[in-house]
């Protein structure tokens, strides 16, 4: 497929992403009614990401312009698709069409309602996208795979695709660094990084690093905007537990309702809480972050942090198209299938 002709295509299709669509509003009904952690505003708040940093064409040509194109056969990539927040694949179906390859999409059962309607959409202003991408239950003839799942499938992954060319991606989660200084609009600002789609993303953080005796005063205030996710039912229950296992256990940790906070050294923490570490040298949080970096998808800071890019509060979900997840250059890898 020709990536100017898909350049020409974007603005309509980010015409028919705009929120006044009333084929939008079903299909994000359906999908939410499909997946409770799926809420209404999570899917606009994801399709607006979309639109925002990946449907200008003048950005998409200025990408595209960094690599040369696919001068081989055109080949079959089965792409594993993830369902932990919306439209998670989207960006490697964008980057299969812009290296001139078809696509073969295995959906996840949490988010099987969005992505093939969208294509559907498409297709209207690029009609060759209904040979190039197919939905399947079973991936099979295919070249290559980029697979997205967590750490136990990608065992599976690991032996299942050991004779293709691959891409496999496992759990990585956020780090926010902090310097003590932050604004309360700075840290409500990080609160939509922790609170986003529930904190499932591997962009969302999970774990910041702070100053030693860092206070915590401002935290409550800032987090107050997303008091309402603890009437979520299936949220609730995850809040709840963790409760109650901390008390039992004896735990410290702060309750503020709508989020726990605890001292703990592991980046990955459960749904509804955030773990701390405290730091008295920026350097060694640096030369930590930088040992566990295969757990980490990015970090986020008011300051740039040496050795990682610079993803500013509030900007975790908003990647652009050359942040590519774990760091790999997807492009690159498609275009030497």
């Amino acid at each position: 497929m020709n990536p100017y002709r898909i350049s020409a295509s974007l603005p309509q299709l980010k015409a028919c992403l705009d929120a006044t669509n009333p084929g939008l509003d079903k299909i994000i009904t359906r999908a939410s009614e499909a997946n409770p952690w799926f809420l209404p505003e999570f899917i606009r708040l994801a399709i607006d990401a979309i639109k925002g940093a990946w449907l200008d064409s003048d950005t998409f040509e200025q990408w595209i312009s960094r690599y040369g194109h696919h001068h081989g056969d055109e080949k079959t990539i089965a792409l594993i698709m993830a369902g932990n927040i919306p439209l998670a694949g989207f960006h490697d179906l964008l980057c299969v069409l812009a290296a001139g390859h078809r696509a073969q999409i295995k959906l996840s059962e949490k988010d099987a309602k969005l992505l093939p309607w969208i294509v559907d959409q498409w297709a209207m202003y690029l009609p060759e996208l209904r040979d190039a991408v197919t939905f399947v239950d079973k991936v099979s003839g295919y070249d290559a795979v980029i697979a997205t799942g967590s750490n136990n499938s990608a065992r599976y992954f690991e032996y299942y695709f050991r004779d293709k060319p691959h891409i496999l991606r496992k759990n990585r989660n956020a780090v926010g660094v902090l310097n003590g200084d932050e604004s309360p609009e700075q840290l409500r600002a990080l609160a939509n990084d922790i609170f986003l789609y529930f904190g499932l993303g591997c962009r969302n953080v999970s774990k910041i690093y702070v100053p030693a005796g860092y206070d915590f005063t401002w935290w409550p205030e800032a987090m107050a905007g997303w008091s309402y996710l603890a009437d979520h039912f299936k949220y609730k229950n995850n809040l709840d537990y963790n409760i109650a296992i901390y008390l039992i256990n004896q735990i410290p940790h702060v309750n503020l309702g709508q989020l726990i906070i605890k001292a703990d050294d592991a980046f990955a923490s459960r749904i509804g809480c955030l773990h701390y570490a405290e730091y008295d040298s920026i350097d060694l949080v640096i030369t930590e972050l930088d040992m566990y970096r295969e757990d980490i998808q990015c970090v986020i800071s008011t300051r740039p942090i040496e050795g990682w890019p610079h993803v500013k509060p509030g900007q975790g979900q908003y990647p652009q198209l050359d942040q590519y997840a774990d760091g790999v250059d997807t492009m690159q890898f498609l275009l030497n299938v």
